[in-house]
């Protein structure tokens, strides 16, 4: 009888690199064991950036950047998937490989955990995962689906002061991410994603930017090549309104035969966002909106000699456009609001599970970072259904 050989168990590193490849940012970090602090997560611009001088920043080193003004960008995520590695690897090879790397590792002897966007395509996903073991070479890898990670927290212990009692186990949970490229909601059972329930809305932070941009370059100035100062504006003074249409009418300008010329009825809406000036990298801020005084200060420092300050005035646009995030139909989208859609995927599961998924919904992505994003979550119609059969806990991670 011939012997039989023993497989050799190769030993997995100790080192393990998690990646979370969004598509505006890349979140990366290093497992431990213990609890990891937010500054252990390293949040790395998931770009290629070139500005009006010609010069290319990759990915962190954007930071090192003074000067954005008409820079154009090239990023490797489309719709939430990687479709470019070309321009992936040279952000990666940065951010991990290079001598002064932020996060430098040797992939022979780490571990990888990369994150996808759910439903991704068995093309895209083999093209990934050959990228990852014959380009990168790394010793072990895990693809999963981004939202799934969130199982393994410890979801009781950031709830701070439940109303209704505590939490229910982790077991189950909703991951609702609303990120730069799209907003899925996923529920979540014993650490796998239920694959039917999942549901996605095609907005995201790319398009409240574009929108923006838009409807400034309308009524202001054209800034439809200035997408990181627009996605700054964005970020700075856009709120979600939890009464939509009180706000609009609050600041609506009137008719032609009754203008209101100083918009006293919109006074906290309307602000005033002064644009900066890279050429004495000076930053834009937000500052409330003045109307008699601006002109005056402008005059004077025309008198003066001294460069005049440029700004513009944001009204409505501060929550018309974070509103497609529950209206997309307001641009001609056929597709549900956020709270429908919630409603879609609890649909989609047994009644059973509502109480232990409602129990524990985790809200993350950028956009959840807006004023007003969470309390309108809340109160929208699916959620008054959805209360109707159990209690509802929900958690703002902030990232």
């Amino acid at each position: 009888m011939p012997r039989h050989s023993k497989t050799a168990v190769r030993k997995l590193p100790d080192n393990t690199l998690i990646i979370d490849n969004g598509g505006y940012t890349l979140k990366a970090g290093f497992s431990q064991a213990e609890a990891t602090e937010p500054d252990d997560c390293y949040l790395i611009p998931n770009c290629l950036a070139r500005g009006r001088d010609r010069r290319v920043w990759v990915g962190a080193n954007l930071e090192n950047c003074k000067d954005f003004g008409e820079m154009a960008f090239r990023r490797p995520v489309e719709k939430g998937y990687i479709v470019n590695w070309d321009v992936e690897k040279e952000i990666w090879s940065n951010t991990f490989f290079d001598n002064n790397a932020p996060l430098k590792c040797d992939p022979h002897e780490t571990n990888l955990i990369l994150t996808e966007a759910p439903n991704a395509l068995s093309a895209l996903q083999l093209n990934c995962d050959q990228m990852v073991f014959e380009e990168f070479e790394f010793a072990s890898y895990y693809r999963c689906v981004g939202p799934s990670l969130n199982s393994y927290n410890d979801i009781q212990a950031l709830y701070d002061n439940p109303k209704n009692g505590p939490a229910a186990d982790t077991e189950a949970l909703i991951v609702i991410d609303s990120g730069y490229s799209h907003t899925t909601v996923t529920p979540i059972l014993r650490g796998k994603p239920i694959q039917a329930a999942i549901r996605r809305l095609n907005v995201g932070g790319k398009l409240l930017t574009n929108f923006l941009k838009e409807l400034v370059s309308i009524r202001h100035y054209n800034m439809m090549d200035e997408t990181h100062l627009m996605n700054e504006i964005k970020e700075a003074v856009c709120y979600v309104s939890n009464d939509f249409k009180a706000d609009l009418e609050r600041t609506w300008k009137g008719g032609v035969g009754d203008r209101r010329e100083k918009q006293v009825a919109a006074a906290g809406i309307v602000v005033d966002y002064v644009l900066p000036d890279y050429n004495t990298k000076k930053k834009g801020f937000v500052r409330p909106h003045q109307p008699s005084a601006s002109g005056k200060l402008q005059r004077l420092a025309s008198n003066n000699g001294e460069s005049v300050e440029d700004f513009m005035t944001l009204g409505n646009e501060r929550f018309t456009v974070p509103e497609l995030l529950f209206s997309p139909s307001d641009v001609g989208m056929r597709e549900a609001g956020l709270a429908e859609v919630i409603l879609e995927s609890l649909n989609a599961v047994p009644g059973g599970l509502w109480p232990a998924l409602l129990a524990n919904i985790v809200v993350v992505g950028g956009n959840a970072l807006l004023d007003g994003f969470l309390p309108r979550l809340c109160v929208g119609a699916t959620f008054e259904i959805a209360k109707q059969s159990a209690d509802i806990h929900v958690l703002e991670k902030k990232s």
